[in-house]
């Protein structure tokens, strides 16, 4: 959410810098400031009460000490008036608050200067590239005919206990996936992140905190009898364990790692695209998250993006750094790198990553703030990103390293898998 301090000071210039968003936002963001005028006009007029009050109460006090009485209850009648004039302030005042905190979360973060003015995916920068792309025999599969011939994973047992997007998978096939995940905390571990296990539900101020709320709403998964949400991803209760914390400058940087299983209605999802391990309502995923001082964040981010590249370059995989354009970054983001790999047997690439500064915009939701080194209270920024999510890691791995005997298991995930092909 954006500082309403920043929006009062710097209002022309968040209009024209989300117009790389493609959306046109002066008439919501002069909605913002006519709405923060009128909240601070009424509680100026609080202010006044109260300062008329405390003075009547001294004059009060000091009638009634001179045996004024008559002087002291006429007085006292006067602020029985100033008290209903309070209690119709403080309502209106409550409502416009209400109405100013509804307007904000409406307005997206302002992307940084380093993102691409465009609309679509296609407006997308290539960034960088890594890795070679493999030329495939002619009988080569997709991973959804490989996981059927190999016993690895199972879609339609899925369809039948939960519904489409939900996969058993089998033997190596679950072998893989566990791997994946104790590799990929390792090198987490190994990298300075704390690791942390995270509850799987969060509560309404933690979906709030980091944005998926109300944006969101629509692609999470409610359980209405509690008011609790399925997590749709490990970033939600990892930053949200910052919510409403001071910090010292001498705590940054913070750097916590966690794996979770991640649920996504996905609505509107059909087609092509979403066979296989495209797209699914539930998948693993270990994320990244910091909590770093303003000055350090896009220093951390590149830092940040080139720990996902590694990892895809011990996974042997080919793969492409994309800096997102205006049109096709997230709500809350102000730069986001997408990191693709590409799937040599259905010829494309895919998402497997997105790493993402959002600036000050969580920390001032999430109340997160940092203490400067003149002991003024400042907000942190918070970044975070895949590393990684599996379900397309395992699509690219199972595709990619394929031959006539088989699957070919990369040199620094068999270790964790405990065979060297499938």
């Amino acid at each position: 959410m954006l500082e309403i301090t920043r929006i009062r000071e710097e209002k022309d210039q968040i209009i024209e810098g989300l117009k790389k968003r493609n959306v046109d936002f002066s008439e919501k963001i002069n909605a913002i400031v006519q709405t923060d005028a009128a909240w601070r006009e009424v509680k100026k007029e609080l202010d006044d009460i109260a300062a008329e009050s405390n003075r009547m109460a001294k004059e009060i006090g000091q009638l009634f000490k001179e045996g004024k009485q008559a002087e002291a209850n006429a007085a006292k009648e006067k602020t029985n008036v100033l008290k209903e004039k309070e209690k119709t302030a403080k309502e209106k005042e409550a409502q416009l608050a209400d109405d100013l905190q509804k307007r904000l979360y409406e307005i997206p973060n302002v992307p940084c200067a380093k993102v691409p003015v465009g609309k679509t995916p296609e407006d997308n920068v290539v960034a960088a590239t890594g890795g070679t792309v493999p030329t495939l025999p002619e009988s080569a599969l997709a991973h959804w005919d490989l996981a059927k011939k190999y016993n690895l994973i199972d879609f339609e047992m899925g369809v039948k206990v939960t519904g489409a997007g939900f996969p058993f998978y089998y033997g190596k096939g679950a072998r893989l996936q566990r791997a994946l995940i104790n590799f990929f905390l390792d090198q987490a571990r190994d990298h300075g992140y704390l690791e942390v296990i995270p509850p799987f539900v969060v509560n309404q101020d933690s979906g709030y905190g980091t944005g998926q709320l109300p944006d969101k709403e629509g692609q999470m998964y409610h359980c209405e009898v509690d008011d609790f949400y399925l997590i749709p991803t490990a970033e939600v209760p990892l930053t949200n364990m910052y919510r409403d914390v001071l910090l010292n400058e001498s705590d940054f940087p913070i750097k916590v790692t966690g794996y979770t299983p991640c649920f996504r209605r996905e609505a509107g999802s059909y087609g092509k695209d979403v066979r296989g391990l495209n797209r699914l309502h539930q998948f693993d995923k270990v994320e990244i998250v910091h909590i770093e001082h303003p000055s350090k964040s896009y220093e951390t981010l590149d830092g940040m993006v080139k720990y996902v590249e590694n990892l895809l370059q011990q996974l042997e995989l080919p793969y492409r750094v994309l800096r997102l354009c205006g049109g096709d970054m997230g709500f809350t983001s102000a730069l986001t790198y997408d990191l693709e790999v590409y799937s040599a047997a259905q010829k494309k690439w895919l998402e497997v990553s997105s790493v993402s500064n959002f600036e000050t915009f969580q920390a001032n939701r999430l109340k997160l703030r940092y203490k400067d080194k003149e002991g003024k209270n400042k907000l942190a920024h918070t970044l975070n990103g895949s590393a990684l999510a599996l379900p397309r890691i395992v699509a690219a791995l199972l595709e990619n390293h394929q031959d006539e005997h088989g699957i070919k298991i990369p040199k620094a995930l068999v270790p964790y898998t405990g065979f060297e092909r499938i």
